[in-house]
């Protein structure tokens, strides 16, 4: 009998008799049995590389308990009990002395079909074979190295967006833990595509009038949904990047609208079970990277990934332009409203593509001031010149001085009646702007016009127009308010002392996104505490040494199908910027009543946006492979539906995507029920010092019953 063979005492060989070895057969599995009656969250599928480096400082140079680490084997049911014993007792120098008191529970990754360990369990190995001090590099005891605990972190040297645009936002208040969750499908006319703050049919229907788009822009219901967005049918993994690019499954975004009406201007065509997506637009119907580069052959100074790097495409279509704009090391933020265009960012963002659902309304769009090196605009169908040329004034809050603005539009180049008026009030407006036109060119390949202009670096020509119109923003309007706050026929001068952001451009890219930012001065209080350039670097140093040691390498993730990622609570974009070297883009949100840090996200060559969590983001279901939240859960749970909140992360991140979680132990709990009721897989979690680390993969599972939400019902 195998498990009497060798006594698990001292690993010699037994000499007793068989009367012996049947009472110590009995008695292991007497404790066997007390052990699993005893131990908890045993059904957690997880890495053994499970140590947190946790958000405090190490305070003590002792050492601090690691986990007590114990395998169990659900999916082999002859599992050899002695070679088990040997993992824990053969090699006690690979865990801490004190290692059994912790409180995490581990097991082997899952097994392929064809026999082979998945990409998950690679982490298994490798963190089995670590030694206690190689552990500690990468997992710090208790603490974010260099950085202050941050559940206390400071109020900074910079407003809140909240406070800029003068908008407190209130949320209902969770009264208790809840213990039991029963999920439904909601039953919205969207279906599968549901935006709950852009179908909320009711608010819309009530609108005074939709002429310039109100009924595209957000409008939030003040009791969110709390139940999950169904899926298309026939849905599956999304194919990876950059196949992608070209084509994917019909079935995850199953609309041939768009094929139908733009497929002669190659922008997406029906091919099978593929819709795919030649590279065209309707401006550069004979592929973008053409188009880029004729861009830069008329304006060098351009000069695509080195002094431009983050861009803001308007109507953007399928995105193809900011698609192949990665091949110039460029990041570029596209937008288009959901509207008769049906599904044109959702096809973006399945392709793996940056891309948001926004309109230029009535109000200000959630970026701040002075942060895009170049806007740019083909066909987006737009009416810059009307009413005072208010939507191009806030292309011109936006544009960093010194910044291009690149338009390609009918208007540059027919002469049709309507284009020729256009044309003139164009001219007309963007004098009046300041702005120089570069060049005025035609692409023969395309047969399209591209008209570029240049924002002023001073306010030299501001004070010297002829007429004062537009005129000039009050001093009290703040061009980096930009949450709900309506647009104005105003421009904004521009900052000219040497310490003020956006007196200077920005290093070239690469280098601009490891440095701070020249406007970042000593004086000023940080995120945590020390001072803001030390502060950055800190935090820089802090996220390049967790993302290399500890999620790459010790979260079981294939990077190789993480494309989108989202920085749910970014502070200085130091995990973006930790990412930068792989193939992945991220999107990084300031919440609104967060210190204002998105104005130094976008100075070093990345990008982000404003929000409010207690609402839901302006992107369609099953968008992001990975999000990441930092210290926003528990942040969340003392402002708005906690329910509701959890319900939005499980709507934009896709089937079999990761979640990953720092927070507090008693969030980390809370959410490792709530991520179960759901059908998640909890890769990982791991609670020190009233700090928790959780990894969770999200499953295809939807639940049967239904409920109605009367506001998103047509």
């Amino acid at each position: 009998m195998a498990l009497g063979k060798y006594s698990r005492v001292d690993g010699r060989k037994s000499t007793n008799y068989i009367s012996s070895i049947t009472f110590v057969v009995f008695v292991a599995l007497c404790l066997l049995g007390v052990w699993i009656m005893t131990s908890s969250s045993s059904s957690s599928i997880v890495p053994l590389k499970n140590v947190l480096d946790s958000e405090t400082e190490v305070k003590q140079s002792t050492q601090v308990s690691e986990t007590n680490v114990v395998v169990d084997t659900p999916t082999q049911s002859n599992v050899n009990t002695d070679n088990q014993s040997k993992q824990f007792e053969d090699n006690p120098g690979d865990l801490p002395e004190d290692a059994t008191k912790g409180d995490i529970t581990t097991t082997e990754s899952p097994v392929d079909s064809d026999g082979k360990k998945s990409d998950e369990s690679k982490a298994t190995n490798e963190a089995q074979s670590q030694t206690p001090e190689e552990k500690k590099e990468v997992f710090p005891s208790g603490a974010q190295s260099e950085l202050s605990n941050e559940t206390v972190t400071q109020d900074a040297s910079w407003a809140t967006q909240a406070a800029e645009s003068n908008k407190e936002t209130t949320g209902s208040l969770e009264s208790d833990t809840k213990t039991g969750y029963s999920w439904k499908i909601c039953n919205v006319t969207a279906g599968p595509d549901y935006i709950p703050c852009l179908d909320n049919l009711q608010a819309i229907r009530s609108l005074r009038s939709t002429k310039h788009y109100e009924h595209r822009e957000r409008h939030c219901p003040e009791d969110p949904p709390t139940c999950l967005v169904s899926l298309p049918e026939g849905y599956q993994r999304s194919i990876e990047w950059p196949t992608s690019r070209e084509k994917i499954w019909y079935h995850n975004v199953p609309h041939t609208k768009l094929a139908e009406i733009k497929g002669h201007q190659n922008w997406v065509k029906v091919d099978g079970e593929y819709l795919t997506f030649p590279g065209g637009g309707t401006q550069f119907k004979h592929g973008a990277l053409h188009y880029i580069d004729f861009i830069q052959q008329i304006v060098p100074d351009i000069a695509w990934g080195k002094r431009s790097r983050v861009i803001l495409d308007v109507g953007c279509g399928v995105a193809s332009f900011g698609g192949f704009l990665f091949d110039r090391d460029v990041l570029t933020m596209s937008f288009a409203p959901k509207d008769e265009h049906e599904a044109q960012v959702q096809f973006a963002l399945e392709r793996g593509i940056p891309a948001l659902s926004a309109v230029m309304g009535t109000k200000r769009l959630p970026f701040p001031g002075r942060v895009f090196d170049i806007v740019h605009c083909a066909r987006c169908r737009v009416p810059w010149h009307i009413e005072g040329g208010k939507l191009l004034l806030e292309l011109n809050r936006m544009l960093r001085p010194g910044g291009f603005f690149v338009w390609s539009a009918t208007p540059v180049y027919q002469k049709l009646a309507e284009d020729v008026e256009i044309w003139e009030a164009m001219k007309k407006l963007t004098k009046a702007l300041c702005w120089e036109l570069m060049s005025i060119s035609k692409d023969r390949v395309n047969k399209v016009g591209v008209a570029i202009y240049q924002k002023p670096s001073s306010n030299e020509c501001y004070e010297t127009r002829s007429e004062m119109e537009p005129p000039l923003c009050k001093e009290f309007d703040d061009p980096n308010a930009a949450w709900n706050v309506p647009l104005q026929a105003c421009i904004h001068k521009v900052p000219v002392g040497a310490s003020e952001r956006g007196s200077q451009w920005p290093e070239q890219w690469p280098a601009r996104a490891e440095k701070p930012p020249y406007w970042l001065s000593s004086s000023q209080v940080g995120v945590y505490g020390k001072a803001a350039p030390e502060d950055f670097t800190a935090d820089y140093e802090h996220w390049k040494r967790v993302v290399t040691k500890s999620y790459i390498s010790g979260m079981g993730i294939n990077w190789s199908t993480v494309r989108n990622v989202m920085d749910m609570r970014a502070v200085y974009g130091g995990f973006a910027a930790a990412l930068r070297d792989m193939n992945v883009w991220v999107m990084n949100v300031v919440n609104i009543d967060a210190p204002d840090t998105l104005p130094i996200i976008f100075e070093r060559g990345l990008f982000g946006i404003y929000h409010d969590w207690c609402q839901s983001f302006s992107t369609y279901p099953r968008t992001y492979d990975l999000l990441h939240a930092d210290h926003i859960f528990s942040k969340i749970k003392q402002k708005c539906n906690f329910e509701a909140f959890v319900a939005e992360v499980d709507r934009i991140l896709r089937p079999e995507g990761h979640l990953l979680v720092r927070d507090k132990a008693e969030s980390i709990s809370e959410l490792e029920n709530m991520f179960k009721s759901m059908h998640w897989e909890v890769r990982m979690t791991y609670t020190r010092d009233s700090e928790g680390l959780l990894c969770v993969k999200k499953s295809m599972w939807r639940p049967n019953e239904v409920v109605t939400i009367p506001y998103a019902i047509a």
